[in-house]
Parts: structure tokens; sequence; C-alpha cells
């Protein structure tokens, strides 16, 4: 069972910055593609950031293109969500996620975490 952990959310003023950590269980970690998602009330989950296994290649929506960096330590069984300059537009439910395929599409994940709350307030 492959359980993940999302940590780090909170309520920050605009222009701050936080950084969220999502800890994944199990020794399958580096064979994982890793993503970050995130879904405002009443709107879809929608792709944040991805980091591939292996390469550490990454990439990025463009909402959040220059301002986050994703992130994995193998070592510790987590990836991480840097946020800088947030913008009260980032306020949602933030969701890791993990799976062999790990594309920009939700559905190419197969492990999801519960969620953090981040709060951009202006």
């Amino acid at each position: 069972q492959v359980q993940l952990v999302e940590s780090g959310g909170g309520l920050v003023q605009a222009g701050a910055s936080l950084r969220l950590s999502c800890a994944v269980s199990g020794r399958s970690f580096r064979t994982y593609n890793m993503g970050w998602f995130r879904q405002a009330p009443g709107a879809e989950r929608e792709f944040v950031a991805k980091i591939w296994r292996f390469t550490n290649v990454t990439n990025y929506a463009d909402s959040v293109k220059g301002r986050f960096t994703i992130s994995r330590d193998n070592a510790k069984n987590t990836v991480y969500l840097q946020m800088n300059s947030l913008k009260p537009e980032d306020t949602a439910v933030y969701y890791c996620a993990a799976g062999p395929v790990g594309g920009s599409s939700k559905n190419t994940y197969t492990y999801w975490g519960q969620g953090t709350q981040v709060t951009v307030s202006s």
C-alpha cells in the first residue's frame, strides 16, 4: 500500500512563500513520476508541476512557471513544491500524486494524497 501525506500548507499574504512536502511510503518512490495538482472551490483539479523519475526532468503549468519549483529527495521518499511570489489565485487544496506514468493529466497518476490547503490573501 502506497500512502502520500502532504504538509506545509497554510494562510499567507500575497507575495509570500510556502514549501509543500509530500512524504511517500513504500520502497518504490524512486520509480514513480511525481506530480502536484491543485483544486480551487468549484473548479476542476488542475496540473501544477511534475518531476520525472530517474532524470528529475520537470514541467510546470504556465500559471506557476518561474514562481514554483518541484524537487524530490529519493533518500527521504519526499517530493517538494517551493512556491514563491504567491498570488490570491494560487488559493486551492494542493495534492501530490505518484505513478509510473505520471504526466500532466490527473488520470495518469495512480496514488494521491489527501491534500493540503493553501490560502493566499490579498
